[in-house]
């Protein structure tokens, strides 16, 4: 096999778990492709001519579908997508689903009857989103406002995600497996941000609000539609107290425990991202 066939595509790139995949792949010496629109070539799920591209030559594919398997046509996307990469050759599947979505699970049947070998990392709420997503700015700012009560996440960490990808992408021992990852303990979104604000020593506040509340300040700040949409699905029925449990899935993909938010807590505030004393 020459090494334009071990080449692996990785779809969202540039994203939390993406850019640790390419990262980790390109250390080892792997040939990788990503797959972003700012590539070259470009990758575009809204743009299926980019498609064949992007897949020309391509051995395995991390599959990370933008912005979430929940919206409206995403799993035809998927499907579409899956029967081009197996078509054209690609051998080997790896796919982030969402824990706790319905949609998603529609999307994981898309690639366990491809014909060709998967795995699937089925996960929820990232540790990161408190460092890399939109909940950074609000952090920084002292006060964190959310749609959500009393619900405990256990959240998960990018890291633990890319690490398994990367073993499901170049070994087999995770053929036809489907891990359901999770952090080592549930958190209410208050306790992840006392946490932070005590490791960065700084006075941070999280406060729950009604989601029809939150659903018009995001029309106040002109989101589009669609995304609002998501955003409450995803903290008023996916948050719901469905994901509380814990998986084994970092164990048994592993052998390890997964890692702790402390951990995630500590690392990142030492970063200096979040300001204070970290």
């Amino acid at each position: 096999m020459t090494a334009t066939q071990e080449t692996i595509l990785i779809l969202g790139a540039t994203g939390k778990t993406g850019r640790r995949i390419t990262q980790r792949l390109k250390a080892t010496g792997r040939p990788v492709r990503e797959g972003s629109r700012a590539a070259n070539p470009p990758f575009d799920w809204e743009d299926r001519s980019t498609w064949d591209a992007a897949l020309d030559g391509i051995h395995a594919v991390y599959i990370a579908y933008q912005p979430d398997l929940a919206v409206p046509g995403a799993v035809e996307t998927v499907q579409a997508f899956t029967d081009l990469a197996v078509k054209s050759g690609v051998s080997k599947l790896v796919l982030l689903s969402g824990r706790g979505e319905v949609e998603a699970e529609q999307a994981e049947r898309v690639i366990q009857n491809s014909g060709v070998d998967w795995t699937i990392l089925r996960a929820s709420w990232f540790s990161q989103n408190f460092s890399e997503a939109h909940f950074l700015e609000p952090i920084l700012q002292g006060e964190l406002v959310l749609p959500v009560g009393n619900i405990a996440e256990p959240f998960i960490d990018a890291e633990d995600i890319a690490e398994i990808a990367v073993e499901a992408l170049t070994k087999p021992g995770h053929s036809g497996q489907l891990y359901e990852l999770t952090g080592p303990r549930a958190l209410t979104f208050a306790e992840a941000v006392n946490e932070i604000a005590r490791e960065t020593q700084r006075d941070i506040q999280f406060i729950a609000v009604p989601p029809q509340a939150y659903r018009e300040a995001l029309e106040q700040a002109q989101l589009p539609a669609q995304l609002i949409d998501l955003v409450l699905y995803l903290f008023t029925t996916v948050l719901d107290g469905r994901n509380t449990p814990i998986a084994d899935g970092v164990q048994r993909a592993l052998g390890r425990p997964a890692r702790d938010f402390t951990d995630y807590v500590r690392r990142t505030a030492a970063t200096g991202v979040w300001g204070g004393e970290g």
